[in-house]
């Protein structure tokens, strides 16, 4: 299947001679899928995110989106068919929830123009399918944890994107947020057709809900390809230097990382 959106060999430093912080990295996305992105903290899968979503440039290799080159669309023409959730979302102003979610219209919207009918269906259909309608009318500092992650999701659907991005969709969440979310995601790709990647941490998050992993440390790709391939006891130890046990759950039927001890290289 063609990729939808494809890094292929990107290498990227933030300053002219300073170090790589992805070197060579080939990432492929296809219609549909579900790709987790781990690696320790300073791994690269945030950059990696960002060169994906269009936001920096590889200093070489190139992006693709489709069979065009990410650098030569306007930010406005690649927010039309990619959508980002950032980490945390810090507003410089009070706003609803539902004003949030539109401001998702505006790669859509001429200069100057306001939201139309259409737009607020829109948002209003991102809203019920992330569960967050009620909260439409709530100013969005009062939401919780949870709460505000799932309006800044609805958000990016209202941009009516094939991709989206999400970096640490569950960070900071107790456990209850966290499965709500997960099974969001999961609900959005398996549903509506959403395609994602998503960089985290969390082993068992990218378990539970990813078909496709891709395991990142030092700036480099470690391994790559299914789930139940890619996240064995080896390269856990690989990638955080952590001995771990990994097993298929007998009730969930996903895989399910618990670790035992760390060691030193």
């Amino acid at each position: 299947m063609p990729a939808l959106l494809w890094a292929d060999n990107v290498s990227f430093r933030y300053a002219a001679g300073a170090p790589l912080v992805v070197e060579g990295v080939t990432v492929r996305l296809s219609d549909g899928a579900l790709v987790g992105i781990l690696g320790p903290n300073g791994s690269g899968k945030t950059t990696l995110l960002r060169l994906l979503s269009g936001t920096r440039r590889p200093s070489s290799g190139r992006v693709l989106l489709g069979d065009r080159a990410l650098d030569q669309l306007s930010r406005r023409e690649a927010a039309r068919q990619i959508a980002v959730v950032p980490q945390e979302t810090e507003l410089a102003f009070e706003y609803r929830a539902i004003e949030i979610v539109l401001m998702g219209r505006h790669p859509h919207l001429s200069m100057f123009a306001v939201e139309g009918p259409d737009d607020i269906r829109i948002a209003e259909d991102a809203l019920a399918a992330t569960g967050t309608s009620h909260l439409a009318e709530r100013p969005f500092h009062e939401l919780s944890g949870g709460e505000k992650q799932r309006v800044v999701i609805a958000a990016a659907l209202a941009q009516s994107a094939q991709l989206l991005l999400l970096d640490e969709p569950t960070a900071s969440l107790d456990l209850g947020y966290q499965l709500e979310i997960s099974s969001l995601l999961l609900r959005l790709n398996q549903d509506h057709g959403v395609t994602m990647a998503i960089s985290t941490h969390d082993l068992n998050l990218a378990a539970s809900i990813c078909r496709e992993l891709v395991l990142m440390r030092d700036g480099h790709v470690l391994a790559a390809g299914p789930t139940a391939e890619v996240l064995t006891p080896e390269h856990v130890k690989a990638l955080y230097d952590v001995e771990a046990d990994v097993q298929v759950h007998s009730e969930t039927g996903h895989m399910t990382v618990v670790p035992v001890r760390r060691i030193s290289r």
